[in-house]
């Protein structure tokens, strides 16, 4: 069957079968934070029952026995290059290990998920930084403009959930978080943008959790209550964030600049107050109603 191009449209048999992939890259960016922004979930039900590196140990296992068994079924092709297999660990190392280790770790240290999230919510500035050095990525004054405007309007919704006298215990551990989303980013899109989603995800979850369990095995007891509540968080975090939003932000790496992605962090706390007060009845103030704008604004220049 022909293919035909009719004022922007695309006609005929083999047209079709780009839709899904056009469909998925234009839905990809709001799905992903969308799944992203409700990790909050399992912070609120799960580690009141459970040590956060124990925690993160256990999601990680379940990550990998549950992506490990599709592989097998569906016969997922793994990397042919071993160096590219290493590559792939190390992104998973700094994402997984590093990121949700620290923030896990800030968060029972008393740190304040707002003050959390403002400090690994630098990512995209700190990603913009170093992308020339890294990528060779040229970020544009209006970007770099709309990255400002992004980390303002966060910090503006942020502002009401940030506490006072916090305790500098988990300071440590939020930054190195920052260091781990950022670097990790940057170093999918430098060295392995593009793999299977399946294998790979054996491959990114294994060495964090082999790193989680050596550190755990210092710092911890391995203690978990296994309530209702830690089983829902547990199962929210591996479906809808490890398996869901990671796959997805694999695929915006490998389709998008790093700056792009990046930018799409501005837009998880807007997303999670959204969620907060639909799902908890939390406030939404003036103040925040128009931090979200002007993410987004910044969030639109940034991606432009």
């Amino acid at each position: 069957m022909a293919v035909h191009r009719t004022g922007g449209r695309i006609e005929g048999g083999a047209g079709l079968s780009r839709l899904p992939a056009v469909l998925l890259a234009r839905l990809a960016p709001g799905l992903f934070v969308l799944l992203w922004s409700t990790g909050f979930i399992g912070a609120k039900y799960g580690l009141p029952h459970a040590q956060p590196l124990s925690f993160l140990l256990v999601r990680y296992a379940l990550v990998i026995l549950l992506m490990g068994l599709l592989v097998l079924a569906m016969q997922a092709p793994w990397p042919k290059d071993l160096r590219k297999c290493a590559h792939i660990g190390v992104t998973g190392l700094l994402v997984h290990g590093v990121y949700l280790g620290g923030v896990f770790w800030a968060i029972s240290r008393g740190l304040p998920a707002g003050i959390t999230s403002l400090i690994v919510g630098l990512q995209p500035l700190l990603t913009a930084a170093f992308a020339g050095l890294m990528l060779g990525d040229k970020v544009r004054p209006r970007q770099w403009l709309g990255l400002l405007l992004g980390l303002i309007g966060m910090t503006l919704v942020l502002s009401s959930r940030v506490q006072a006298g916090f305790g500098i215990a988990g300071f440590p551990a939020a930054l190195l978080a920052l260091v781990g989303i950022t670097l990790g980013t940057l170093y999918q899109k430098r060295f392995c943008p593009s793999f299977d989603f399946r294998s790979g995800a054996v491959l990114q979850f294994a060495p964090a959790a082999v790193a989680t369990l050596l550190v755990a095995g210092v710092v911890e007891d391995f203690r978990i209550e296994w309530t209702p509540s830690f089983l829902f968080a547990l199962s929210w975090l591996v479906l809808v964030l490890s398996i869901g939003a990671i796959s997805l932000l694999n695929f915006l790496i490998r389709s998008g600049s790093a700056v792009n992605v990046a930018s799409l962090f501005y837009l998880v706390p807007p997303c999670t107050a959204v969620i907060a007060w639909l799902a908890f009845g939390e406030t939404l103030t003036p103040l925040a109603l128009g931090g979200m704008a002007v993410a987004v604004w910044g969030v639109y220049l940034a991606r432009k």
